[in-house]
């Protein structure tokens, strides 16, 4: 059953931030500022209100006014895919009416967090969401989110509903990556590919869908990646895919959680001192502290962003 054809999603997808102000508010006009300067900067599609979106503190209301400006500012122009996990799928459900009211496309949901629920348990879940969501499904495998790291047999059960069409492996083991690419390409879209040489290898060797990366604070060199691969010029598809590279070295620990704050402080800190609209964090996560800032300037100039 190939369900991949349902959906036209590819290349760089980034689960983009949400700014707040200084009061803890969302910042919905400086989010719509972030989503006019991405679509310009050439993304292929846009995750909002994922684990990078911060949705852990967002109210429902919260969620569905972002779904509201994202639809309003993009809709038709690139994929739009809501960050819909919530901890039961009615709420999930809920989400997808919103998203698809907004002119989104698709939806993106971990299984449920902190309850550690069992496999079966789990494809029950994925099975309410996949029968009652107004809007295609791709699954959301994040170990460090969720404590689960969903195993390929379950991946392939989820894989056969009829309404999940992707799945986004967001492990740091690549054997594990490759062994969900060569059991499911062909049935749903898989999202996961490092933008380095072993990405590179997989996606010229057997091709691959793309990438839903965190926060897009690199402008057109994350789509560049992609599109530099389809073009076949790969060595500029390696350049670009060595400053994406360089900015989880040097901010990430190896399972992909932040080195020196939150995954949302550190990518909003970049987008700040780019003058860009990343605004502040809500509590309980911390901004950045000063002496941090200058790590994240440092990287920036290093690969030519500053």
């Amino acid at each position: 059953m190939n369900k991949r054809e349902r959906v036209a999603w590819r290349g760089y997808i980034p689960a983009i931030t949400t700014p707040f102000d200084e009061d803890q508010q969302v910042n919905l006009r400086a989010f719509s500022e972030l989503l006019t300067w991405l679509e310009a900067e050439g993304m292929h599609g846009l995750v909002i209100a994922g684990t990078t979106g911060e949705w852990t503190s967002l109210s429902p209301k919260e969620r569905v006014s972002l779904f509201a400006t994202a639809g309003d500012t993009l809709q038709g122009r690139i994929p739009l895919i809501a960050g819909c996990t919530a901890f039961t799928a009615n709420e999930v459900v809920d989400f997808s009416q919103a998203a698809d009211s907004s002119g989104f496309e698709g939806i993106l949901v971990t299984p449920p967090p902190y309850i550690r629920p069992s496999n079966d348990e789990i494809m029950d879940f994925y099975r309410d969401v996949s029968t009652r969501s107004a809007l295609p499904v791709c699954v959301y495998n994040w170990p460090p989110g969720t404590g689960i790291d969903m195993d390929i047999g379950l991946l392939e059960r989820i894989a056969q509903l009829e309404n999940v069409v992707a799945i986004k492996q967001s492990t740091s083991d690549l054997r594990k990556f490759v062994q969900t690419f060569f059991a499911l390409n062909e049935t749903v879209r898989v999202f996961g590919h490092s933008m380095d040489e072993h990405g590179l290898a997989l996606l010229e060797a057997r091709g691959g869908d793309g990438t839903m990366g965190a926060g897009a604070v690199l402008g057109k060199a994350h789509p560049d990646f992609y599109n530099r691969l389809w073009q076949g010029d790969v060595d500029g598809a390696r350049a670009c895919g060595r400053k994406d590279r360089v900015i989880l070295d040097e901010w990430y620990t190896p399972e992909l959680v932040g080195l020196f704050g939150s995954g949302p402080a550190i990518l909003k800190a970049a987008l700040n001192v780019q003058g860009l609209p990343g605004g502040y964090v809500r509590r309980p996560l911390h901004d950045l502290a000063q002496e941090d800032l200058g790590a994240i300037r440092e990287t920036l100039n290093a690969i030519g962003r500053m």
